[in-house]
């Protein structure tokens, strides 16, 4: 079964527009997009199934996830076809040579795929992407720990990074463990590491996870006099561990600006960031 992700936004009616179709099938995934400058969003949900399906073989079994009740209660109960005749004709003739199960997702429930289809539909239609609901809120507003019961147990890697950034005679009296309240890369390493296994107290809806492996690795640029700190968190689980690398890399740096500030309070955290994941249906990122 091929599942395609769906979503269209449009400024105004008629104004710009975006349309975003996600496609996975078996372990490939494709994210799709496009824009019109004059079109309608109804418009732009049916050509975001269009494109998905183009990209499916004849003969597939597909199914589409949209939140648009226009197109799935249109293909699904028949509701009457007052415009978009030219694009109706092209998805009736696509969906015939295919088997295509139609699903209405109610929007902004925290559906993963949904919201990205939704994200860069907006991008697309010049729409910014924060105008999306959170995810961590509800359908009244309230805050909540998105749902992943349907989610698949996966293997699941991220990697973060750091830096911190001191004085050349900092530097040095890290490198010779002569720093007076003990060795800081030790006690750098092994505050990242309990870090990562303390994230959900710390980040209030992060799920909690169970971490089969954390490792922080802590290398010293002597020509920049820099500490480089390096993450790398392994769970099989169903999300991920963005957040476990992420809170290891900054706690490890906190850590060796905590031992080292009294000799150089003009020390500097700087580009803590994701270097890459992998696992679950966004696939391997690589962003570095």
């Amino acid at each position: 079964m091929i599942e395609i992700y769906t979503d269209g936004s449009c400024i105004g009616n008629p104004g710009p527009g975006g349309w975003a179709a996600i496609i996975f099938n078996g372990s490939d995934r494709k994210e799709l997009k496009g824009r019109e400058k004059k079109t309608t969003n109804n418009r732009m949900e049916v050509m975001a199934a269009i494109q998905g399906l183009t990209h499916t073989p004849p003969g597939a079994q597909v199914r589409i996830e949209s939140d648009s009740q226009y197109l799935v209660n249109t293909m699904t109960r028949n509701w009457k076809r007052k415009a978009n005749h030219d694009l109706w004709h092209m998805l009736d003739q696509l969906v015939a040579e295919r088997s295509v199960q139609w699903v209405w997702i109610r929007g902004h429930i925290g559906h993963p795929e949904n919201e990205r289809a939704n994200i860069l539909a907006n991008r697309e239609a010049g729409l910014p992407a924060g105008n999306s609901t959170p995810t961590h809120f509800d359908l009244q507003g309230n805050v909540h720990m998105v749902d992943i019961t349907e989610k698949a147990v996966t293997e699941r890697v991220a990697t973060a990074k750091g830096t911190v950034a001191m004085r050349p005679a900092t530097f040095e009296l890290i490198k010779q463990g002569e720093m007076s309240k003990g060795d800081v890369l030790a006690t750098a390493q092994l505050a990242g590491i309990m870090a990562a296994k303390q994230t959900p107290q710390l980040i209030p809806l992060c799920h909690p996870l169970p971490i089969t492996k954390a490792d922080v690795d802590l290398k010293l640029d002597e020509e920049r006099s820099v500490v480089e700190i390096t993450a790398t968190v392994k769970t099989t689980a169903q999300t991920g561990v963005e957040m476990e690398a992420l809170t290891a890399v900054t706690v490890a740096a906190l850590t060796i600006y905590d031992m080292c500030k009294a000799v150089d309070r003009g020390m500097c955290i700087e580009s803590i960031r994701l270097a890459r994941k992998s696992g679950g249906r966004s696939g391997d990122i690589v962003l570095e």
